[in-house]
């Protein structure tokens, strides 16, 4: 996924990426239920790893349903979050063989507080998930948050009323379909819907709420 800073949409996505601890993972269990956690993880620059434990749900999940879909970022900050799409695939390498040594570095302290040492951690989270991300969305309120201003977005065009389908600055929502495959969604004139991320029933629900996935500020932002 190319997400180099050329747009401001691309460069907060890329900060998320580079800076977060934590992006929540949500797969679809065997019997078509969610299931949502929060998981470290090591962008590659080209893919997200993350390392677990081989019988947690979201592994089987992704043997039935390899479709993800992920959240970076901090909601409490005027909703200065990013949400990607993609697919996972489970690496018959073990983990032991693929640890980046920066990925030890970035989680150390929370390492040391649990009292895993590399070779532990390794051969506890010994499955590895590798997840290529297909395409994104920046989503922020009212205000301009950190990850905009870092960006270099004008605080005006985050004030300013955006239409929907539309992202900061005016930017259409990002779509990143892979070559060699049929895009999850369908392009559409607007980009794609609240229903083709959420399905029609939830979509209806967050409508009610927020007044629509792109480009409308959830309540009280």
């Amino acid at each position: 996924m190319n997400v180099e800073p050329t747009t401001v949409a691309a460069a907060r996505i890329r900060g998320f990426l580079e800076s977060e601890p934590i992006v929540w993972l949500s797969t679809v269990r065997p019997d078509g239920g969610p299931h949502l956690v929060p998981i470290w993880f090591w962008w590659d620059g080209d893919a997200l790893l993350v390392f677990s434990k081989p019988g947690a749900q979201k592994v089987r999940n992704l043997r039935a349903h390899p479709s993800v879909m992920l959240a970076l970022g901090d909601a409490e900050d005027d909703f200065d979050v990013g949400l990607m799409r993609g697919r996972a695939e489970l690496l018959d390498r073990p983990t032991a063989e693929v640890l980046p040594a920066a990925h030890l570095d970035k989680y150390a302290v929370k390492l040391a507080s649990i009292g895993l040492d590399a070779a532990e951690y390794a051969a506890t989270y010994s499955q590895v998930i590798r997840i290529v991300p297909d395409d994104f969305l920046p989503w922020h309120g009212r205000t301009a948050p950190q990850s905009v201003r870092l960006a270099g977005a004008p605080s005006r065009s985050i004030n300013e009323p955006r239409r929907p389908g539309l992202g900061v600055d005016g930017e259409p929502v990002a779509r990143l379909p892979r070559p060699s495959a049929r895009p999850i969604v369908e392009p559409t004139r607007h980009g794609p819907s609240l229903r083709d991320w959420l399905g029609e029933p939830l979509a209806r629900g967050l409508r009610g709420l927020t007044g629509g996935f792109a480009g409308q500020a959830p309540i009280g932002a």
